[in-house]
């Protein structure tokens, strides 16, 4: 939204405005323990209440045939129960210009706040059940779902986002008196992943059932509507909701899903193959007990152009995922669009010294809009003055975050210390947990020096952040070892502060805007094959921060821009993965010597209570090690020894991380979303004059 502000496109983003966020989460005894995010409780400054906008959303209810003028039948949605969205405005004014975007965030409100009939009745719980009910839909993000109550919850969640914001699109569109045929050529709508796929079935149920379009002329319109931008390369992760589940909520909709995959699936035997295989794989429903809508597969039948987010993902969805559907619809309705982050926030305002450091050099702030100008710090990236300069912005801010970390946690970390950053979301695919036994490694290394060698060490913190899912019970776990083995190498005083680890709790954007500038080395260690991008790598690459990372993601496209030789890439390829896991099922485990030494020091209790931690051990054992930790352990040690030996040249690491700034000019959101706007939305810039 920045970009485009910036750039002067006219866009919307719409959302939901949840009263306490995801949620705040505080490490008890190592443990997480999530609590509600007051985040709300003063207010927001940048938000402007719209009371004048409030659309109502239903859910339950019947599907009943009637008859319109003409005599023809029609499907009407009817009874259930509503509430009311209400907008809340969030303007996003663009850097250096007139131009300003805005983000409308749904509330959900009760149609009637009180029940007096149930109040003088004594059902004092019943006379506000409306109000509480319609106040949960928009209360946390993403509720935990490991259970009935809280998958219904989250399908609510997403088509209250979707009614209302079509609802609004088309009031809109009203105004201008167009007819429906020109809805396509007037509103573009992009869906970011799979959660508001529902606009799909709800677009064709206005169109069908409200405005009384025919079925094709209506299904012509939306799938010139949407276009789709997929997040996942994992099977597995592709959102899923039950049959049952969505016709007992969204009755109509299920009706209208099960007709788009009867008319696909046809045209498909019809035009392309008759296949019962291949019809079986591509249906929208899913053939399990009980039955499933396929998000993903909906979002691609629905709309007239699909994107990956980094080349190497985009390449496994057309190749893996959704390699039938590029069978048939052929490979140009799948494209690549590379993600980009907003040098606004993440350098500009992130990063002050920086910023002034760049600005004086390359002699104006027009880098801020042109990220490609940064280029022209190249030809100093050897000169020993700015050398001087840039590593001293770099010390400022680790001696910032160093400052944060002893005020808020009582930590005392070096400065001076390599920083060793990993901050995202905790998941098993992202291997926080291979990165925590690596540290388990150094230090079992250390505690064996010599006085004399451990000297000649290269001091190091180790950084962690991120959220668990409150139901992800692995990643809980990580987050309970790092700690647990934090306590431990932090009070053993024979290392003599050679090692320190720092897990960061409640990490969030304001922490990033402190951390991201201060890292030496940021880890982004996913296992190949499973990052869709990823754009914190982009974030600390952009701030001088060199990679240590695997061949995935976005890290192969920001090696390719900076140079091979200025970030420390290891691990298997993603084409060698599936044969990896094939030979560990059938042929047996191979566990890395030095991964053996870790797991014999947490089964031998010296990070606590070696049976708190089986669980996760298990996943490496007997579990098979699906995201090959064993596999890529001993590459990723040795190129922690190859950061240790480049650091200590102090001359080359400058080098490298001023290089690493002066090629991010691709990365930046504003080449993203002009690529966008050009390739999909076809949009053209709308300047705002003064």
């Amino acid at each position: 939204m920045d970009s485009a502000a910036t750039l002067d496109y006219p866009t919307w983003g719409y959302g939901l405005r949840y009263q306490y966020g995801i949620f705040k989460q505080i490490i008890k005894d190592g443990y997480q323990n999530e609590m509600p995010d007051y985040w709300l409780n003063f207010d927001n400054p940048w938000e402007f209440p719209r009371t004048d906008i409030r659309y109502e959303v239903r859910f339950h209810g019947y599907v009943a045939t009637k008859m319109n003028e003409k005599g023809e039948s029609r499907m009407s949605w009817e009874g259930g129960d509503k509430v009311q969205a209400m907008a809340y405005d969030v303007p996003i004014p663009g850097f250096d210009t007139k131009g300003c975007g805005n983000i409308r965030l749904w509330s959900s409100k009760p149609l009637n706040t009180f029940d007096f009939d149930s109040f003088n009745a004594g059902d004092y719980d019943r006379s506000v059940s409306e109000q509480t009910n319609a106040q949960n839909l928009t209360s946390v993000l993403y509720p935990n779902d490991n259970h009935l109550v809280g998958k219904e919850l989250r399908l609510k969640q997403e088509y209250f986002f979707v009614s209302a914001s079509l609802q609004d699109i088309i009031h809109r569109f009203k105004r201008a008196k167009c007819p429906w045929k020109d809805f396509p050529d007037k509103v573009a709508v992009q869906m970011n992943d799979t959660h508001p796929t529902l606009a799909v079935p709800e677009l064709q149920r206005i169109l069908v059932d409200v405005e009384g379009l025919e079925w094709d002329d209506a299904w012509d319109i939306v799938t010139r509507t949407f276009a789709f931008t997929n997040h996942t390369v994992l099977p597995e992760a592709l959102e899923c909701w039950s049959v049952p589940m969505m016709e007992k909520i969204l009755p109509r909709h299920m009706q209208i899903i099960y007709d788009i995959n009867l008319f696909f699936l046809q045209k498909v035997e019809r035009d392309f193959s008759p296949d019962r295989e291949l019809l079986k794989r591509i249906s929208i429903i899913e053939e399990t007990s009980p039955q499933q809508v396929r998000m993903a597969y909906l979002a691609v039948v629905g709309s007239h152009t699909v994107n990956g987010v980094a080349a190497l993902h985009s390449d496994l969805i057309r190749k893996n995922l959704f390699n039938d559907f590029v069978k048939y619809y052929g490979p140009e309705k799948f494209i690549n669009i590379t993600n980009g982050i907003t040098p606004r926030r993440w350098l500009y305002q992130s990063n002050p010294g920086l910023r002034d450091l760049i600005t004086k050099t390359l002699g104006s702030e027009e880098w801020a809009t042109h990220l490609d100008q940064l280029e022209g710090l190249k030809k100093y990236a050897e000169d020993a003055s700015f050398q001087e300069a840039w590593a001293d912005v770099k010390f400022q801010n680790k001696k910032r975050l160093a400052d944060w970390i002893k005020t808020n946690m009582n930590i005392t970390v070096n400065p001076h210390a390599l920083f060793d950053i990993q901050v995202k979301r905790i998941h098993e695919y992202k291997r926080q947990y291979m990165n925590i036994l690596s540290v388990i490694y150094r230090y079992k290394s250390l505690k064996k020096m010599a006085p004399e060698d451990l000297e000649q060490q290269v001091p190091r913190v180790v950084i962690f952040g991120g959220k668990a899912a409150p139901g992800y019970y692995i990643a809980k776990l990580v987050i309970k070892l790092i700690n647990s083995a934090a306590e431990v190498i932090n009070n053993d005083s024979s290392i003599k502060d050679m090692l320190k680890v720092v897990f960061i709790p409640d990490y969030n954007v304001s922490l990033a805007e402190i951390i991201i500038p201060a890292s030496d080395i940021s880890q982004h260690i996913s296992t190949a094959g499973t990052e869709a991008s990823g754009t914190s790598n982009m974030k600390f690459v952009l701030n001088g921060g060199l990679i240590l990372g695997t061949v995935d993601g976005a890290n192969i496209e920001i090696g390719e821009q900076i140079g091979e030789e200025n970030i420390f890439m290891f691990g298997v390829l993603a084409d060698a993965v599936d044969d990896i896991r094939h030979n560990q099922k059938y042929h047996g485990l191979f566990i890395d010597a030095s991964l053996q030494v870790v797991i014999d020091a947490i089964q031998g209790g010296e990070f606590g209570d070696p049976s708190i931690f089986g669980p996760l051990i298990n996943t490496l054992t007997y579990g098979g090690d699906y995201y090959l930790i064993s596999t890529d352990f001993k590459s990723y040690l040795q190129k922690h020894t190859e950061v240790d030996d480049t650091y200590r040249d102090k001359a080359a690491w400058n080098k490298k991380s001023i290089m690493c700034t002066a090629g991010m000019g691709f990365f930046s959101s504003d080449r993203a979303v002009r690529t966008y706007a050009e390739k999909i939305w076809k949009l053209k810039p709308f300047k705002v004059e003064a």
